[in-house]
């Protein structure tokens, strides 16, 4: 499959809610889950989710990458930006040890029907990218570790496999458990020796 990976700005906006559903995690949360903690999480609605999704879109700098098809159908999103942005990340102990000038990848989201196809690598090497097009010097991923766990729910993947981080190179920083794995990788390619 030929994906195109593009940051997802406002004329990208219709795809970013296909991707999202109408049902399941992504069409309530709408990637604001580590951009809010306390309150201003549980008190939100799924329409203020949605809401705030939209005007981060907008933004200068879009919050997240998407990818489509060859027949320009949406089959995945994956959300970077500066750690900064995401509160619940700064207070995680998921993510200590992590680089505070960072940029972080919280959340994937491929669709039923294009999962187990290589998308979410596709996206993170996208999400990399843009990442450092903004400017930064390294990324960061709070990764599942699949083989530490057994069996795990695609509800539980929304912020990547850890084997989908470590064949982008990244590497492991931290664990604070078997199954969350804390990784890091720069943002310039790896030199040829």
């Amino acid at each position: 499959m030929t994906l195109d990976v593009r940051p997802a700005g406002p004329e990208r906006w219709d795809d970013v809610v296909a991707v999202m559903g109408e049902r399941g995690d992504p069409s309530r949360c709408f990637c604001q889950y580590f951009r809010l903690r306390g309150k201003k999480w549980s008190d939100a609605s799924p329409a203020a989710h949605r809401s705030a999704l939209e005007s981060q879109v907008c933004a200068d700098v879009p919050p997240g990458v998407l990818a489509t098809d060859e027949t320009g159908t949406p089959v995945g999103w994956c959300a970077v930006a500066p750690r900064s942005a995401y509160p619940r990340v700064v207070a995680s102990p998921n993510w200590r040890g992590g680089d505070p000038d960072a940029w972080a990848i919280t959340c994937f989201v491929v669709p039923v029907g294009h999962r187990r196809q290589g998308v979410a690598g596709e996206l993170l090497i996208g999400a990399i990218d843009f990442a450092r097009k903004q400017g930064a010097q390294h990324v960061e991923g709070c990764a599942v570790d699949t083989a530490a766990t057994g069996r795990t729910s695609s509800a539980d993947l929304y912020r990547g496999p850890l084997s989908v981080f470590l064949a982008a190179g990244f590497k492991e920083v931290s664990r604070t458990s078997p199954q969350w794995v804390l990784v890091r990788r720069t943002t310039r390619p790896a030199r040829r020796t």
